[in-house]
């Protein structure tokens, strides 16, 4: 059946290939993941000079860290010398300097090369030219985003733009003060499952009446199919019953201050393309990060932010992390319930989409549109 040949109700989905053929995922990696701007970590992780995380974007390992002027950089995680990779913690603390365990070649926290052995001997070498590849960096909502790009996309375009797109204003997100919010808990889930899935999963609620008891609960809208990111500007509005976001509709934490009246007892969802997720309710945000590692499978990183005295009194958060990490679950047995499959003959064509999903099909144009983009400016 052609997509001429549905019914006026139902689009097509992408064929079942975009998620189970590795060179279409190679693609993705260099003309999306490798070109796009990437959420890579939190900013209050490298809270002194020294401190660094390691992360994946695209085929490339990324080094972020901290300089001694205060700075934030990032860098391909490779040695110039003989390409070997520079760390291989995920996360860590140097004093002055990155080393590597190979041959010694050693960085300083700006990526210039500082020391070698016989590097005197070689006093034709540009210690700079010799440095590390640096990667490109923004800091906004907290948190540290790279592209790998020569010449970077507009950030203004691509991620705020997405945050204004959803809220229908661009200073809605300040009234929660992410920069200034706490990680209260971090859990990371490895999704057997096409990232892909993972975000059409996410931006659509037809599933939530099926798989997401406790969420309705609290947000009894949701039951109805029509998710909040279907509306521009529109939150989600708690039940009568419930108290706060949490898993049993009990009182909540600490509400951050600046969130206005209009923006309490409601729950407001955005995607920013490729990989982030973030979750908007009173007394803290969901933060989601994903890391696509292969065809069928991704790395989501999930951080639950609070007001600092919230995190430094040691409150107990579980109720209210209990909700999202419950719905973390469901959502992700889901999509690897659905990955198998993309690689059967049932879907070779692709599936269809509902009219409440019909968003989705507007991922999947800005998906193929993209592609074609970056490729032709290849």
């Amino acid at each position: 059946m052609t997509s001429t040949d549905l019914p006026p109700s139902l689009i097509p989905t992408l064929s079942g290939d975009h998620y189970t053929d590795p060179a279409y995922f190679a693609r993705e990696q260099q003309y999306l993941l490798e070109r796009m701007w990437f959420c890579a970590v939190r900013t209050d992780e490298l809270d002194k000079p020294g401190r660094f995380r390691t992360i994946q974007v695209g085929r490339e390992s990324v080094l972020v860290t901290r300089a001694r002027d205060g700075s934030v950089r990032a860098f391909l995680n490779i040695c110039r010398h003989r390409g070997a990779q520079l760390c291989t913690q995920e996360s860590g603390e140097v004093r002055r300097s990155f080393q590597c365990p190979y041959h010694a070649w050693t960085y300083g926290l700006d990526g210039k090369l500082v020391a070698a052995p016989n590097l005197t001997s070689m006093p034709d070498i540009d210690r700079t030219a010799y440095g590390l590849i640096n990667v490109h960096v923004r800091e906004w909502l907290g948190h540290v985003w790279v592209c790998l790009a020569d010449e970077p996309p507009s950030f203004e375009d691509d991620v705020i733009g997405a945050v204004t797109d959803r809220l229908g204003d661009a200073e809605a997100i300040d009234h929660y003060g992410i920069e200034q919010l706490r990680v209260g808990r971090r859990i990371t889930y490895d999704v057997k499952a096409n990232w892909k899935l993972i975000i059409e999963n996410f931006m659509e609620c037809y599933h939530c009446a099926t798989i997401h008891p406790e969420l309705t609960e609290v947000l009894p809208e949701f039951a109805d199919g029509l998710a909040a990111q279907y509306y521009v500007g529109h939150g989600a509005e708690f039940s009568e019953e419930a108290k706060g976001f949490t898993i049993d509709g009990s009182e909540g934490l600490d509400r951050i201050p600046t969130v206005t009246e209009d923006q309490d007892r409601r729950y407001y969802a955005i995607t920013v393309r490729p990989q982030v997720f973030i979750n908007l309710v009173p007394d803290h945000v969901i933060f989601h990060r994903m890391y696509p590692m292969a065809h069928d499978r991704t790395i989501v990183e999930c951080d639950w932010l609070y007001l600092p005295d919230v995190v430094e009194s040691g409150k107990d958060v579980e109720h209210s992390v209990e909700l999202f990490h419950r719905v973390n679950q469901q959502d992700f047995d889901a999509c690897e319930r659905t990955q198998p499959g993309m690689s059967s003959r049932a879907y070779a064509a692709g599936g269809v989409l509902v009219p409440s999903e019909h968003h989705i099909g507007a991922f999947h144009t800005w998906l193929r549109d993209r592609l074609a983009k970056e490729e032709a400016n290849t």
